[in-house]
């Protein structure tokens, strides 16, 4: 017999749907297939992205569930949602540069703290894992930044404006791919791009969950 506790019974585990007793109902499971975005370097300048080289993305944003997994997992903390992501993200199977690192975009850590930790570090720590990529923090979140997602392009590229800072006294490794759990306007990972090309990096390209 399945023992609950009393956790389970104040705070059940509800499927996406709403079912009781699971956080992901096997059907729900098999609808969360891959379905990736790619958006080239062309496609960026026209965005006026002006430094990232591409964006990778295992699905679109507006895709079957994924804006509420992804809100499950970086606010109500159900880490079974950050194996899943990372999973999806490893069968994405994104090709590479040679001798290219994964890169976490960073939490301001007054967010950390908040939040208890970084998604974009865990999603890194899982590829790295199973792909053999090293995991160098080469940047630093210097100031919050707030909630980006309540506002428009332009403002989101005001409050993103010299809010990273490169951390290591070396050069940085020629390509780079920054991980991230999501990418709408695409401002925090130029942003971070900027940055990493300004102190030598040759290619900088994003890897993300959802993007749209």
């Amino acid at each position: 017999m399945k023992m609950f506790s009393i956790y389970d019974l104040l705070f059940p585990k509800r499927s996406l749907k709403g079912d009781v007793g699971t956080w992901l109902t096997d059907e729900e499971l098999s609808k969360l297939n891959v379905n990736p975005v790619y958006e080239s370097k062309i496609c960026l300048r026209q965005r006026s992205l002006n430094y990232l080289d591409s964006i990778s993305a295992v699905m679109p944003y507006e895709y079957f569930h994924i804006k509420k997994i992804i809100r499950m997992w970086k606010y109500n903390r159900i880490s079974v949602y950050g194996d899943i992501l990372s999973n999806l993200l490893l069968e994405a199977d994104f090709k590479f540069p040679e001798e290219s690192i994964l890169c976490p975009v960073p939490l301001h850590w007054s967010r950390k703290y908040w939040r208890g930790f970084n998604q974009a570090e865990v999603l890194a720590e899982k590829i790295s894992s199973e792909i053999n990529l090293p995991v160098i923090n080469l940047l630093k979140r210097i100031r919050p930044t707030g909630f980006q997602s309540h506002r428009n392009r332009e403002e989101r590229l005001l409050a993103l404006n010299g809010a990273f800072k490169y951390i290591l006294e070396n050069h940085p490794p020629a390509n780079i791919i920054l991980i991230d759990d999501l990418a709408t306007t695409g401002a925090t990972l130029d942003e971070c791009a900027k940055v990493l090309k300004k102190v030598g990096a040759r290619r900088v390209e994003g890897w993300v969950i959802a993007h749209g």
